[in-house]
């Protein structure tokens, strides 16, 4: 019964309305909230956005040193829904443990269960320095943000199945000379709202081509992480063939983009394989002279947007058509 009610005078701390001092329209997560005391110092909600998390040990040879993040690997699980991410000011004199504890509490009440559970050096694997900051790289990392773990970081990352979805709870909690902060990531999966983009007609491919010198397509979509063409392309395929039947003259350049998410050479080698396949698709089905297509894959090298949020890096996820003689 000591234990029980112990558990339940922890957990009471995350329940905390708001504070004055938290930076504006910030808010916790209902159903997560906050260590009693504890500031919003920085909040970021998007209605669909993805997100990564540690499922297991990462390489810290991987990325980490160089201050960059390589979410390739299998350790990684990625997430697409509704996501917050707040970073949380905790009040002075508790401890990271102390923190943490509660939060794990807490979500055990609320029906999470653990998928992967970590602190300090323990969350890497291979040759490493053994500081926790390395932790905050991965996740809270603005400017000068890492360095608030270097004394400690633990990390949990648990999911609740609900009817309508997955809801995952990422948590950091770390300290540097007495003082402790939060970084809580919360991803409700959800499907995207889809038919935003239509399809371009052979003759705004034109258009395009003669006001800009290249045309952006966001219809020819793939298969995850592959050079398959999904069915879904085959739209766009019929109008670049129409393109190409009403102006013999033209020939087309197929470039291939993508975001920032992996690593370069990861991607570079995805887009140019994902351009050689919309030639092969196009020479194969419609029966096009191959001397009028090309491919040539860009990688993230040549970004449209910004890819700080999933707006730009869906813009940057494209095929291009180019002209050339």
């Amino acid at each position: 019964m000591r234990n029980v009610l112990k558990a339940a005078a922890l957990a009471v701390l995350l329940l905390t309305p708001a504070l004055a001092e938290d930076v504006a329209g910030s808010e916790d997560h209902p159903l997560v909230g906050r260590y009693e005391g504890s500031e919003i110092v920085e909040y970021k909600h998007s209605d669909f956005d993805e997100a990564y998390a540690l499922k297991a040990m990462n390489d810290w040879t991987s990325k980490v040193p160089n201050n960059e993040t390589d979410r390739t690997g299998s350790e990684w699980q990625r997430m697409e829904g509704e996501v917050w991410s707040i970073r949380y000011m905790m009040p002075g004199g508790r401890s990271s443990l102390e923190i943490y504890r509660n939060y794990q509490i807490a979500l055990k009440e609320k029906g999470f269960e653990p998928v992967f559970e970590c602190t300090d050096g323990d969350c890497f694997t291979g040759t490493h320095d053994d500081l926790p900051y390395q932790l905050g790289v991965l996740y809270d990392h603005a400017p000068g943000n890492s360095g608030a773990y270097w004394d400690h970081a633990r990390y949990t990352f648990q999911v609740k199945h609900e009817d309508d979805g997955a809801l995952y709870a990422l948590i950091i909690v770390g300290e540097n000379k007495g003082q402790a902060v939060g970084w809580v990531q919360v991803v409700k999966t959800k499907e995207m709202e889809t038919g935003k983009i239509v399809v371009k007609t052979a003759d705004e491919m034109m258009e395009a081509l003669k006001r800009d010198g290249r045309v952006s397509l966001y219809t020819l979509s793939f298969d995850t992480d592959k050079d398959t063409l999904k069915p879904e392309a085959d739209p766009t395929l019929i109008e670049i063939n129409k393109l190409l039947a009403k102006h013999p003259d033209l020939n087309l350049l197929i470039i291939g983009h993508t975001d920032n998410q992996g690593a370069a050479d990861y991607n570079l080698d995805l887009s140019t394989r994902r351009a050689a396949s919309v030639v092969r698709a196009l020479i194969d089905r419609f029966a096009i002279d191959t001397a009028r297509l090309k491919s040539e894959g860009k990688g993230l090298s040549e970004p449209a947007a910004s890819n700080d949020d999933e707006a730009g890096r869906a813009l940057n996820r494209r095929v291009e058509l180019v002209g050339f003689n």
